[in-house]
């Protein structure tokens, strides 16, 4: 038995197939793989890869694994990247703008902030943070970096701040959104991800689940369709007599609804408040 999944999930999985079947951990940042190899050092059938998972049918090739009974994608920035602040991904504190998931990459938070032009960095804000005052925000961002380069975390801040009205700043951090959203351009985290499921669904033997956890409604959507897409809906007209698309049913859907945190695990990490679990099994 074979489990490929996120690198920082997974000790019960580990303790669960120790007699009997491996784990495949993945992830792009090497710190999050060091910390797994620690917390799981007493498991000996973990295989620990730094990679990203839209390319899971070349690592799965490259390990001669044809195929997993299941797979585990834990979506966005991990608590652990959050925690450590100095990654710049979070909007407390004043930290260098980094944001990278994988340190080797060259692009950072700092290098969008400070180079992409206005209309883009609005649209990037609006598109992956749903901000409804990305114009503004983008627009400020431009005038403060003629000035000086934006290059803390903290200064970033500022400008967000400014940029949307006091009385608009109910709804959690007014930096969220805006973070977000540089931190999914950096890490290009949106445009595979549609591929990467459908991939996924095609890596798994028959009856194994693919189990993916999303924190926000962009990824959610996409989730959702693929799931749709890959379960075999039909695109012909409905006056035909037989369908003629061929769209192919890889499995089915087992839930139609995600999953949600219960009320005490929101109580007890406020982090999974935003998740919502979808599953997937191929026929």
């Amino acid at each position: 038995m074979e489990l490929f999944g996120g690198a920082g999930h997974s000790k019960e999985i580990a303790k669960k197939l120790s007699k009997e079947g491996k784990l495949i951990g993945i992830d792009r940042d090497k710190e999050a793989l060091a910390a797994a190899k620690k917390n799981l050092s007493e498991f000996q059938n973990v295989i620990y890869i730094q990679d990203n998972h839209d390319n899971i049918k070349k690592i799965l090739n490259d390990l001669n694994i044809e195929n997993v009974d299941g797979i585990l994608l834990d979506l966005g920035v991990s608590s652990y990247q959050l925690d450590e602040k100095e990654r710049g991904f979070s909007y407390l504190g004043e930290n260098e703008l980094d944001m990278r998931m994988d340190k080797t990459q060259s692009v950072t938070a700092k290098d969008i902030v400070n180079k992409y032009d206005e209309e883009k960095l609005a649209n990037i804000i609006y598109q992956y943070g749903e901000e409804k005052f990305s114009r503004k925000i983008a627009k400020n961002i431009c005038i403060a970096r003629k000035e000086k380069e934006i290059s803390t975390t903290k200064q970033l801040v500022e400008i967000i701040e400014k940029s949307i009205p006091k009385s608009k700043q109910k709804d959690g951090h007014p930096a969220k959104r805006t973070f977000q959203a540089i931190r999914i351009e950096v890490n290009n985290e949106i445009e595979p991800l549609y591929q990467t499921v459908k991939d996924s669904i095609e890596c798994l033997k028959s009856g194994g689940r693919l189990c993916i956890i999303t924190f926000h409604s962009i990824e959610d959507r996409i989730v959702k369709n693929a799931y749709t897409d890959e379960a075999g809906k039909c695109t012909c007209p409905k006056d035909l007599p037989y369908c003629v698309c061929g769209n192919k049913s890889w499995g089915y859907i087992i839930n139609k609804k995600p999953i949600t945190a219960k009320e005490d695990e929101k109580i007890e990490n406020s982090r999974s408040k935003s998740a919502k679990l979808r599953i997937f099994e191929r026929k």
